[in-house]
Formats: C-alpha cells, structure tokens, sequence
C-alpha cells in the first residue's frame, strides 16, 4: 500500500503576491520535530511574517509560527524558532546568488503536506513598490469590469 496522493494546503500567505513579484518558485522540505508535524497536520501553522535566508550553504526559514501541540508537554519547541530547509546544494548556491541581487528576497508562499511529508514552496520575490500595487489594483478593477459587462451583454442577447 503506497502513500496516499495529497496536496493539502495547510498555511498561506496571501499577501505575497500583493507585496512581492513572484519570479520562482522552489518546493522544499522542513526540518520539524514530532510535534511540530502532529501541530501541523492541525492545521496550526501561520507564515505571514515569515522569511527565508540562507547561511553557511544552508537555507533556514524564520518567524514562521507552529503553535504548540496540546498533547507535546515538555517537548514541544519554541513555536517561532528558525527551520531548516532541505533543499539541492545545487539550488542553494542558484538561490544565494539571486538574492545577493537588489531587491530580490526568499518569501514562503505555502506550506502544505505532499506524500506524507510537509512541504514548503518558497518563492524568489522582487520588492513592489507603491506604484505597482495601485497598477495591478488598477488592471484588476479593469478585469472586473469587463467581466461585469459582458455578463450584462450576455442577458440582454437572450
């Protein structure tokens, strides 16, 4: 019997798109202890404030909160401490050099559960500034209109 196919998304961050243009994305895995992971699985996870950074040729995610699984007593870790991603050597180094560039960080864009393991799909985000946001404001107001009409256009035809 082989392990069940799910991609259950268990945290978002949502303003990521809003803050950030995605450019890559990475799928990686986590570094969690036993509790962390039942946590998880809760669906206790939030990765709003959270970021990626790598050092010493590895990539660690900070800020990002699993609360405390009630049954964990003594060990349950501190619920914001630093994570170790695993990712290829190969795709560390990519990464390290893409964000020595400016403006251009590591955000997490969800994290999720794929053939029982938890999963982390980090992106390479460059900073928007405020004028982009109003533009794709802007262009999503537009959308909405044109789908707005053509639905009218759509009734009034029948």
């Amino acid at each position: 019997m082989g392990k069940k196919q799910d991609d259950r998304i268990l945290a978002q961050n949502r303003k990521a798109s809003h803050d950030y243009f995605i450019e890559e994305t990475y799928e990686c895995g986590m570094v969690l202890t036993g509790t962390e992971i039942k946590s998880l699985r809760q669906g206790k996870a939030n990765i709003n404030d959270a970021f990626a950074t790598i050092r010493n040729g590895e990539a660690f995610i900070h800020n990002m909160h699993i609360s405390p699984f009630e049954q964990g007593n003594r060990y349950n870790p501190d619920p914001t401490r630093a994570r170790k991603l695993l990712l290829h050597k190969a795709e560390i180094n990519k990464l390290l050099g893409l964000t020595k560039q400016e403006g251009y960080t590591l955000v997490p864009l969800k994290v999720y559960i794929r053939n029982g393991y938890a999963k982390l799909l980090l992106g390479l985000g460059k900073g928007k500034k405020k004028y982009d946001k109003r533009a794709d404001a802007a262009k999503r107001d537009a959308n909405r209109e044109i789908a707005r009409a053509l639905r009218e256009k759509q009734k009034i035809a029948r």
